[in-house]
């Protein structure tokens, strides 16, 4: 088993480096088709929302051609399962809530100069801004979350996988105007928050909406640059007065050192709010005997081929699945004579892969509710045949290479 795991991890590793070549051609394509088509205020919308599609479609293309999947767009982690919005809210509260404690020094201790702008034409800027925010954030999340990210994991592991791909991350956003060392360190930070939320969750929509209401609270609310980007200010505009370390300077607050002790301190938010979803989605229905490692700290376990790890998608809404084993032992129960009373008071063992994980919820008792989060503890135990029957009806800027806001 051992020696058939090698063919695999060469094959993921080869598919994500046809999707990061992928990706370097649809940006350019996205840039000359969008320049050709429209010009002023609408550019750099054409010009994502062409990138978008080109990375869906592209994507999904590579997943059902490479491996096999028949819901390429869920396993990309774009599925509509139950409570997907809730999940959106959930990351762009996060978001909200850390970008207001990364200027809330630079207000105290420097200051912030804010001039309004009020023009008829600056509320329809406004508007035309949030659709570039929102498309150009889930563009990103596709592109260093979705399925080159994905296959990376599967081939060299969820830790090295987030750090690699933040690395890179964080170089995409280094020729952006005012960019320094701190500026990509501290997307490199960003990057790990961002690839941690995918782990737990297993679909896009919490790193979407965390990265979708940073943006936006950055640059529309605070009229602050996003990436160094100053262009998404329609209507408030503000200019920081402090030292370069606490405002970020030109770059804007993901520069700062705040910010980046703001993003690490976040990772722990969203572990505690990922909780439920990671008992939901993130244990495996195939190998459950297989050491976790560290990657059960990101609710990761990694596949033994190819099959086991198509049998990790997201599962469709309202099917919750279980460990093989479990399955079986759930099957074989509702064929066995009645146990006598001193053995039915035997605990039947939780299905717990790596009892050293300390990031990683323990598995919950079967009797108990869903969790706070909306997430079954489907692994915890074998449920019986009748049971099982219940429960499946349960839904449980313009020329150029683009600069990337964050």
């Amino acid at each position: 088993m051992r020696d058939a795991a090698v063919p695999d991890r060469a094959r993921s590793f080869a598919f994500f480096v046809i999707a990061a070549i992928y990706f370097f051609f649809a940006q350019l394509i996205a840039i000359h088709s969008a320049n050709g088509l429209v010009s002023g205020e609408w550019t750099p919308l054409v010009e994502r929302a062409i990138l978008l599609f080109l990375l869906l479609v592209g994507y999904a293309a590579m997943g059902r051609a490479f491996e096999g999947q028949s819901r390429p767009l869920a396993a990309m982690g774009l599925t509509f399962r139950t409570g997907w919005q809730r999940e959106i809210g959930l990351g762009a509260a996060l978001g909200w809530g850390m970008l207001i404690a990364s200027i809330l020094p630079t207000a105290l201790l420097g200051g912030l100069i804010v001039s309004v702008w009020t023009g008829p034409r600056q509320w329809l800027i406004l508007l035309l801004d949030l659709l570039i925010l929102a498309v150009a954030a889930l563009a990103e999340e596709v592109a260093f979350r979705g399925y080159p990210f994905q296959r990376l994991v599967d081939s060299i592991g969820p830790i090295a996988a987030t750090l690699l791909l933040s690395i890179l991350f964080g170089v995409a956003h280094m020729f952006n105007p005012g960019a320094n060392t701190a500026s990509v360190v501290i997307t490199i930070f960003a990057g790990w928050l961002l690839a941690a939320a995918y782990l737990r969750t297993r679909a896009l929509w919490f790193s979407w909406g965390w990265h979708f209401a940073w943006n936006v609270s950055m640059g529309v609310l605070f009229g602050l640059p996003i990436s160094g980007l100053t262009r998404f200010s329609p209507i408030i505009q503000s200019n920081t007065v402090g030292p370069e370390w606490i405002t970020g300077g030109d770059y804007g607050p993901e520069a700062s050192v705040v910010a980046g002790i703001v993003i690490l301190g976040g990772l722990i938010a969203v572990f505690v709010m990922t909780r439920g979803y990671a008992h939901r989605y993130a244990r495996p229905a195939a190998a459950p005997n297989q050491p976790a490692g560290m990657g059960a700290a990101f609710g990761y376990w990694p596949p033994a081929s190819a099959a086991a790890a198509a049998s990790i998608e997201s599962p469709p809404p309202g099917e919750f699945p279980l460990p093989a084993a479990k399955a079986e032992e759930g099957a074989a129960s509702s064929s066995e004579p009645e146990r006598e009373p001193e053995r039915e008071s035997e605990a039947v063992p939780a299905f717990h892969p790596a009892a050293s994980d300390a990031f990683l919820p323990p598995a919950e008792p079967a009797a108990a509710e869903n969790s706070p989060r909306g997430g079954d503890s489907g692994a915890a135990s074998a449920p019986s045949a009748s049971t099982t029957a219940a429960d499946e009806s349960d839904p449980p800027s313009a020329n150029g290479l683009p600069q990337n806001g964050h």
